[in-house]
């Protein structure tokens, strides 16, 4: 390697960096050069280039190799290697960093923040700023939000440990590393992020007193580990969701604003769909007649409101429908909107759904408005085969339901002798029952009775 004048040799550039001796500085060099385009650290050459060589090559070798393994993140080893040459009758160090493949690299105690990230800028090695550490972060985990590294490091779990163990589903280290909350270096991910009790993504939620915004009653914003707003808005939401008696045929029936289950889902829909590489909030507005849930983000690239509403989905955060899904919050990709229009069916009002480039609004309409405007029933005159839950039962309907709690269990035959009914209206009541989560399926076949829940 002796190329003549040593001092031609080593001069310093955008890829090479001269040191005396190993300082601490040294880690700041190879993580420039592991961000950006790579190069050559030699150690026993002063700045101007004099070549006054090391004691102990070796020495200094597995020195700066450990000062690698131990303060630089994610692991940059196989990208650094070490090589003794002879200058001027001199051993130096020779340290070539390529391109690293993990970018951002930086240093372990100070984060993927400025102060720990570096860059090389002409001859020096300068702090990367935030929008440089995002760049990089995307090309290294691609586009998906929820997949790429968390610029904050330093998270929490206890909102997301309550809501694990209330639901028996185990979340230790290996349980977050298959859910993708931590990647392979450890570090956490955008998912961790949202997760975590230090979620910077909020819900806001509003209430007016009519129809429109011009008077408001009560708004809140709701912030913390996703877990911890699904469950604090769904309360917010739920204490809301009045119910009217009504009489129908001598029997008091109690039917809620909003039925339960269009509001969970709509709720879970935000969460899950909401495009979060967007750091404006949710919103959801609740007026006397509806409740409008806005998520930031519009629909996938590809799909149209048709498809939303025959049940296909193209999950923009799939990590996180994941984590839903393991917690049984949801049941299977794709199935939300039905359950929100089956939950309104046989009812005059319809949920709408609106969609803009960058937002996605579900309408939910008010059950019981048409009651305050002295309006017809709202209610379906005859329960369809698949009345949601929170419709009214019919006398016939209570008839079955009463036998079946008296009795243990009721099968079909009984039901058609019971209201003197043929066989497709027995099977129709019982079906509507359990779909109303009122009585379940027992066995199969000639055997099957029904019994209540």
């Amino acid at each position: 390697m002796n190329e003549g004048d040593g001092s031609m040799l080593f001069r310093e550039s955008e890829t090479i960096e001269l040191k005396e001796v190993v300082v601490d500085e040294i880690k700041k060099e190879i993580i420039a050069f592991a961000n950006c385009d790579g190069g050559k650290l030699y150690i026993g050459v002063q700045d101007d280039g004099t070549v006054v060589g090391v004691d102990d090559p070796d020495g200094v070798s597995l020195q700066i190799s450990n000062m690698v393994r131990d303060a630089i993140k994610p692991d940059v080893t196989m990208f650094v290697h070490y090589k003794t040459i002879e200058e001027n009758g001199k051993e130096i160090v020779a340290v070539d960093i390529q391109r690293g493949t993990d970018r951002p690299y930086y240093l372990a105690k100070k984060g993927m923040r400025p102060e720990g990230v570096y860059v090389r800028q002409g001859y020096s090695s300068v702090p990367a700023t935030d929008t440089a550490i995002r760049r990089m972060i995307k090309e290294t985990d691609g586009d998906r939000f929820e997949a790429m590294r968390s610029l904050n490091q330093e998270l929490t779990f206890e909102a997301a440990k309550k809501e694990f163990d209330l639901r028996n589903v185990e979340f230790g280290p290996q349980q977050m590393r298959t859910l993708k909350l931590v990647d392979q270096d450890n570090l956490y991910s955008n998912l961790g992020l949202l997760l975590s009790d230090q979620c910077v993504h909020t819900i806001k939620v509003a209430v007016f007193q009519g129809t429109d915004q011009t008077v408001f009653k009560d708004r809140r914003e709701f912030s913390g580990s996703l877990l911890r707003q699904m469950n604090e808005v769904y309360d917010f939401i739920d204490f809301r969701n009045q119910t009217r008696a009504t009489i129908e045929k001598l029997l008091r029936i109690d039917v809620r604003d909003y039925p339960e289950i269009a509001v969970r889902e709509a709720l879970l829909n935000l969460l899950v769909h909401r495009d979060y590489s967007f750091s404006a909030s949710a919103f959801i507005s609740i007026y006397a007649d509806r409740i409008e849930f806005v998520s930031i983000g519009g629909l996938m690239p590809g799909i149209d409101l048709e498809d939303i509403m025959v049940g296909i989905s193209v999950c923009r955060n799939q990590d996180l429908a994941n984590v839903f899904y393991r917690l049984h919050l949801i049941e299977a990709y794709g199935t939300g909107m039905g359950k929100i229009m089956k939950a309104y069916e046989g009812m005059v009002e319809k949920p709408v759904i609106e969609t803009t480039k960058n937002a996605f609004k579900i309408i939910l309409p008010n059950i019981n408005a048409k009651y305050e405007k002295g309006a017809e029933s709202v209610l379906p005159a005859e329960p369809s085969a698949h009345t949601p839950v929170g419709t009214p039962l019919s006398a016939g309907e209570e008839k079955v339901l009463e036998y079946a709690r008296t009795h243990g269990a009721v099968t079909r035959n009984e039901v058609m002798g019971l209201l003197e009914v043929s066989i497709s209206t027995a099977a129709r009541v019982l079906k509507k029952l359990v779909k109303s989560n009122l009585l379940k399926q027992n066995g199969k076949g000639r055997g099957t009775n029904y019994i209540p829940l």
